[in-house]
């Protein structure tokens, strides 16, 4: 789920091995937009900490820049965006299901579940290849297996807010540099 089209998994085989160069994992890429100017987002974090910052954004940017002017892979105009995966981050490997559980999250399959392609729930981890789910209204936590999910995504709620709030703060903390008088 890091790349949704042939072409965003053909980019993502170029990008990633230069995001792993500056020691940072891909979380998704998407080529969006019709023919005229297209934006090609790239989230990106450090795996240690599932953080970035902004200069390594703009590392990372200027890096693909690079790698994308010599292999030129997108037809026509583009703009490209560097971020973070931000607080209600997409989940697009199996381990983050086991790295956010216990948060709220949505999911959509690609193909008929029980009458429905969507579900809502709070994450409960993984088990084997299938990504478990306490789905509202369910009793038992549903296993659904994580290669039939197009779409995941962290619900933002108070906690998950909080949860932000804090390791921002952790951050701040331990960017902050004291002087003595």
């Amino acid at each position: 789920m890091k790349a949704k089209t042939a072409e965003d998994r053909a980019l993502l085989e170029l990008i990633e091995p230069v995001a792993e160069s500056l020691g940072l994992d891909i979380v998704r890429v998407r080529l969006m937009g019709g023919t005229q100017r297209r934006r090609l987002q790239i989230m990106a974090e450090r795996p240690e900490d599932h953080d970035i910052a902004v200069e390594e954004c703009a590392r990372l940017s200027r890096a693909v820049s690079e790698v994308f002017d010599a292999a030129d892979p997108i037809a026509g105009e583009y703009l490209l965006e560097v971020s973070s995966p931000g607080v209600d981050r997409p989940l697009t490997r199996l381990s983050d299901f086991d790295l956010f559980e216990g948060y709220e999250a949505r999911l959509e399959t690609d193909r008929m579940i029980e009458g429905r392609k969507r579900f809502k729930g709070v994450v409960a981890g993984i088990d084997g290849d299938s990504v478990a789910m306490d789905l509202e209204g369910e009793e038992d936590t549903a296993l659904i297996p994580f290669e039939w999910l197009v779409d995941a995504k962290l619900v933002l709620t108070d906690e998950l807010m909080k949860a932000g709030a804090e390791k921002r703060a952790a951050r701040n903390d331990n960017n902050s540099v004291e002087t003595e008088d």
